[in-house]
């Protein structure tokens, strides 16, 4: 290989990455060796005009082994490329759930999980929860039984398993976590947690909360992977959570308050672009001299059917373009919900969970699609403390025009949108306000 001349060495090197989108569609980067993954969701962010809420994402998915994962902000994208397959690929993608184990850290850590809570025999307070983990010389350790792959077989094993610094253990006899009856499963340093998808079908796995250890030095042997499955969602995903803090530390507390610091540091001159994830929305009164906020639910209720039924009387005097027919497909409220980020057509409802789930099954968590049962209506999926809920949105005539209502007309709107930005601000009948559109990005 030619020597490099003291000329060449003034440019940086790039190198090539091709990151996909939702829709299959692929998008081609220069990026230099030194670029983090943070960094390339931004240049993304700007060449597909997306709105930036800190909640973009690069996966690293490969097919064959039927596994993908978030890439954290600090990784380098080319450093984890170089250890990737040829079939394997970036996914550009919403992940809500990164860094949400920071503001509500007791719903990824039951008690119950992790070790010393139960020692202390009592509440711990958040803070203290977080700081153990983050501090290097602390020792926490979550246990539980895992469902464990026998290597080379599609047989699974329970075994009681704990989680440290040090890596994964299981323990040869019963609940024990005396050193004689530990064996070290995983270690971390070396190691990436990745969730498998369509476990069932590829690996047989027992339940639907499957999750899995790689070395980065595996590539497509898939009886190198440590292959696990958790009894149910929260104990996944506290696993999971905690194998990402242990492993990094205070650099994804770092990560996290980036956001918070570019803000601050904003020019005057710049307009930041809000939305209304990072909103809190509350039900508000303004028919006095000044806004209040209603704390009563009875109050909010009520309050927010009487705003339903002004903003239909408000719609009906705008909707001047409206057919002479109701449901008339060239009615613009049953067409305008096409053009918004959450509204995804006609997919299956196992699609729409799977988007759910790939997008961090946090509270508020939404999107609306077609209805397979009922051609003229329509489906609003919800995430709700990481369970999927489904409430069709119905159709009904009034006074000659087609309106839309989730709680059996109680409430009727003329349009999705309207309906959506209600919802928003008023739960309603919902378990919780919307609050993170479902969104797929055409690169």
């Amino acid at each position: 290989m030619p020597s490099c001349s003291p000329d060449c060495c003034l440019f940086q090197a790039v190198e090539i990455v091709k990151v996909w989108s939702e829709d299959g569609a692929g998008k081609v980067v220069e990026i230099p060796a030194d670029m983090t993954s943070r960094d390339v969701c931004q240049l993304l962010v700007y060449k597909s005009h997306c709105v930036d809420d800190n909640a973009w994402t690069l996966v690293e998915h490969h097919p064959i082994l039927g596994l993908e994962r978030c890439l954290e902000d600090h990784e380098l994208v080319v450093q984890v490329q170089a250890s990737m397959s040829s079939d394997s690929k970036f996914l550009f993608r919403k992940n809500y759930a990164k860094y949400e184990f920071f503001r509500n850290p007791l719903n990824f850590f039951p008690e119950h999980m992790v070790a010393w809570c139960q020692e202390s025999d009592g509440s711990i307070p958040q803070s203290q929860l977080l700081q153990n983990f983050l501090n290097s010389s602390s020792c926490p350790e979550i246990q539980g039984y895992l469902s464990v792959k026998e290597p080379g077989r599609r047989s699974w094993r329970k075994l009681y398993m704990f989680l440290r610094r040090s890596g994964l253990y299981y323990s040869t006899k019963g609940t024990s976590k005396e050193p004689r009856h530990l064996q070290l499963l995983s270690d971390l340093d070396d190691s990436n947690i990745f969730t498998i998808i369509s476990g069932k079908k590829l690996h047989n796995c027992p339940t639907d909360f499957q999750f899995c250890i790689k070395s980065s030095k595996v590539r497509s042997d898939c009886k190198e992977l440590k292959m696990l499955c958790a009894e149910d969602e929260q104990s996944r995903t506290c696993w999971m959570t905690a194998f990402r803090l242990l492993k990094y530390g205070i650099v994804l507390y770092q990560s996290y308050n980036v956001p918070q610091q570019r803000k601050s540091n904003l020019s005057p001159f710049t307009a930041p672009v809000r939305s209304v994830s990072e909103n809190s929305l509350v039900a508000m009164d303004f028919s006095g001299r000044t806004g209040r906020v209603i704390d009563n639910p009875l109050e909010a209720q009520s309050a927010a059917v009487e705003e339903g039924q002004t903003w239909r009387k408000r719609s009906q005097r705008m909707n001047v373009l409206g057919s002479s027919s109701p449901l008339h497909p060239s009615s613009l409220s049953t067409v305008i919900h096409r053009t918004q980020v959450w509204f995804h057509g006609r997919i299956m409802r196992e699609e729409a969970h799977k988007m759910i789930i790939q997008q961090g099954q946090v509270d508020g968590l939404f999107l609306l699609r077609d209805s397979q049962s009922n051609v003229k209506a329509f489906v609003l999926t919800l995430c709700h403390h990481q369970k999927i809920k489904h409430f069709q949105i119905l159709p009904c005539e009034e006074d000659g025009q087609v309106l839309f209502s989730l709680d059996d007309g109680a409430t009727k709107f003329t349009d999705l949108i309207h309906l959506v930005e209600f919802y928003q601000l008023n739960r309603g009948v919902l378990p919780c306000k919307l609050k993170h559109p479902c969104t797929a990005v055409a690169l």
